[in-house]
């Protein structure tokens, strides 16, 4: 053990050294799975100079993909490169641990689509991705030249992804940018937040419509990080109503009857990866969202 290390937690120690979590630290403490000097601690178990820390860190396991038809999802364009899927809120991108409701992956599986084989095999195909709460349109690739050609052109931001928010009150200006790195939170195994160090990320808005409780944007997302548009709404202050867990009022979401965030992927452009044609792809206000928005507007 470093002497710099000398008094710390074990749990502390550990991920210090391993890079892994403190809460994942935690848990294989729990499973008996770390040792100081060969034997098993407790997470609050303080460790010396010189000591011999080890961490028995379990091989990753995969979802995997079980076909699985969603009700709700809309096929909007289908050809023998790409898919475009018009995903309801309440279904993932594709399977992952932890999650064991529908996935877009399941249902193109149940449903006969043969996707591109490129990716690790629960992500096959999918070259973007939408939170479980958001709903919208995303792409996902049949073909290995297409999955190359769509990850690329995602990764060289050369897709125009639109957005329309409801946030809670009024942003000033009402046009904007939002320049501000992302990361994991540091308390929060499933958070976001805006972190030194964090990735570079860029969000775009401007005022569609300002109503006496909240206001309807629209989001022009430069990068695409996890949670990118929820985080940096949060952060300017006006975060998306109905998105409690980056502070959004939960008294204003049950009195528009919402359960999730007032988000939505309205559109999607790029460049077809196979007949180079620059294409265009919409989608229209689910009804929860719709509800949520005729019931702020009659305020």
């Amino acid at each position: 053990m470093p002497d710099g290390l000398a008094g710390e937690r074990v749990d502390a120690a550990a991920a210090r050294m391993t890079g892994v979590s403190r809460s994942r630290i935690a848990e294989l403490v729990e499973q008996g799975q770390v040792f100081l000097n060969g034997a098993p601690v407790s997470k609050s178990t303080r460790v010396a100079a010189g000591d011999l820390l080890e961490v028995e860190i379990p091989a990753p396991r995969q979802a995997t993909v079980v076909p699985q038809e969603v009700a709700g999802i809309r096929i909007v364009h289908d050809d023998a490169d790409i898919v475009v899927v018009d995903k309801p809120a309440g279904v993932a991108a594709h399977p992952s641990l932890g999650w064991d409701g529908p996935d877009v992956v399941a249902h193109l599986a149940a449903a006969g689509f043969r996707i591109s084989t490129s990716g690790v095999p629960e992500r096959q195909g999918i070259v973007q991705r939408l939170d479980v709460g958001t709903s919208g349109l995303m792409v996902v690739a049949k073909s290995e030249p297409a999955y190359t050609a769509l990850k690329r052109a995602f990764r060289r931001r050369e897709v125009d992804k639109i957005y329309h928010a409801l946030v809670q009150g009024h942003p000033d200006p009402f046009t904007g940018t939002i320049d501000a790195p992302i990361g994991r939170h540091p308390g929060h195994d499933w958070k976001m937040a805006i972190v030194d160090g964090g990735r570079h990320s860029v969000t775009h808005y401007e005022t569609l419509e300002a109503f006496r409780a909240a206001t309807l944007l629209e989001i022009h997302l430069e990068t695409g990080r996890t949670h990118q548009i929820r985080v940096h709404l949060a952060a300017i202050r006006h975060p998306c109503v109905g998105d409690p867990l980056y502070g959004a009022d939960p008294v204003l979401a049950a009195k528009l009857g919402l359960d999730r965030q007032w988000l939505h992927a309205v559109e999607l452009s790029f460049t077809h990866p196979s007949t180079a044609e620059w294409v265009t792809f919409t989608s229209p206000y689910p009804a929860d969202l719709d509800a949520a928005l005729q019931a702020v507007a009659s305020e």
